[in-house]
C-alpha cells in the first residue's frame, strides 16, 4: 500500500514518517520537495499546475495542504483550486483510492460559543473557514456513492515543535492574560499525526471528526501555567481582542470512541514535552 501525502509541510511529513515507520510507502508531494526526509518518494508539485503521474499502487491519500499567506486569494488557491486539482488528477489516472483525509480546521465554526462536536452546523465567519468549509463540500462530493471514504479531520490549534507563540509571549513578556475567561482549544501536532493515521486505519470510519484534545481549558490558565514552568512572573491581565477561536468546548468524543488514544491529552503534558525540547519541527 502506497500513501500519497498532498501538501507535506511539518504535519504532513510527520503523518509521512509514521506511515515509512509502519512498513508503508510514501509518495509526497510539495513544492519544494527536495527538503523532505529520504525515506519518501519526493515530487515537487505546485498544485496551481497540472499534477504529475500519480502512482498506480496508491491506495490513500492525505491532503495536508496550507495557504502561503492570510488571503483570501492564497486559502482559495490551496484550498479549492489545489484539492480540486489533485482529485482530477486521481480521476485521470484512474485510481479509486480507498480512504481520502482532508485536514481541516475548527476555524470552520467561527465565533460559535458554547459546546461543538460533529453535529454542531458551522457557520465560519472569515474567508478561511469559509474556503475551508467549502473545501469539504467538494471532497464529500467527489466520492458520495463511491467505494471511497472521504474523511474531514478538524484540527484545532496545533502547537509542538516549532510551533510557541504562547511561549514567545511568556519570555517576551508581552503575554497579557484576558480580563474574562476565554476557553481554548489545541492539540500537539505528534496527536494531530497519530489521528490522521489512526483514522485511515479504523474500520467504518465517519466522515468528520474534530482533533483537539482532552482538555479546553481558559487561555489565562494556559498563560499562568507556561510563566511559572518557565520562572516568569505572571502575565498582567488586560483586554485582549478575541482572534479565529471564538471560546468554545470542542469535543474529542467521536475520535476517543474510534479507538484513538492521546499521547498529550492536555495542555500540562504537551508543553511540558515541548519545553523539554522534545520532539522536532520539519522542514
Amino acid at each position: 500500500m502506497t500513501i500519497l501525502i498532498v501538501g507535506c509541510g511539518d504535519l504532513g511529513t510527520e503523518i509521512g514518517l509514521r506511515f515509512v515507520a509502519s512498513g508503508q510507502d510514501v509518495v509526497a508531494w510539495r513544492r519544494k520537495a527536495d527538503v523532505l526526509p529520504q525515506e519518501f518518494e519526493r515530487v515537487s508539485v505546485d498544485l496551481a499546475d497540472k499534477p504529475p503521474v500519480i502512482p498506480q499502487s496508491v491506495s490513500t491519500v492525505v491532503v495536508a495542504v496550507a495557504a502561503d499567506s492570510y488571503t483570501e486569494e492564497a486559502y482559495r488557491l490551496a484550498y479549492i483550486t489545489g484539492l480540486t486539482n489533485v482529485l482530477d488528477a486521481l480521476e485521470r489516472d484512474q485510481i479509486k483510492p480507498e480512504r481520502v483525509l482532508l485536514i481541516s480546521s475548527t476555524t470552520v465554526y467561527g465565533n460559535t460559543t458554547g459546546h461543538v462536536d460533529e453535529t454542531t452546523i458551522a457557520t465560519p465567519d472569515s474567508f478561511s473557514g469559509k474556503i475551508t468549509l467549502e473545501s469539504e463540500a467538494i471532497l464529500h462530493a467527489r466520492y458520495a456513492d463511491t467505494s471511497t471514504n472521504s474523511i474531514v479531520l478538524r484540527l484545532a490549534g496545533i502547537y509542538g515543535p516549532g510551533r510557541t507563540r504562547l511561549i514567545n509571549l511568556i519570555t517576551s513578556q508581552t503575554a497579557v492574560i484576558p480580563g474574562s475567561a476565554r476557553l481554548t482549544n489545541r492539540i500537539h501536532r505528534d496527536d494531530a499525526a497519530a489521528a490522521a493515521v489512526h483514522l485511515l486505519s479504523v474500520s467504518n470510519p465517519s466522515d468528520l471528526y474534530l482533533g483537539v484534545d482532552d482538555h479546553p481549558v481558559d487561555l489565562g490558565e494556559v498563560l499562568r501555567f507556561l510563566a511559572h514552568e518557565m520562572s516568569y512572573d505572571e502575565p498582567p491581565t488586560g483586554s485582549v481582542p478575541i482572534t479565529r477561536g471564538g471560546d468554545k468546548h470542542c469535543s474529542n468524543r467521536l475520535l476517543k470512541a474510534s479507538g484513538f488514544q492521546f499521547t498529550y491529552p492536555g495542555y500540562i503534558e504537551g508543553y511540558r514535552s515541548l519545553l523539554a525540547g522534545i520532539g522536532t519541527r520539519h522542514p
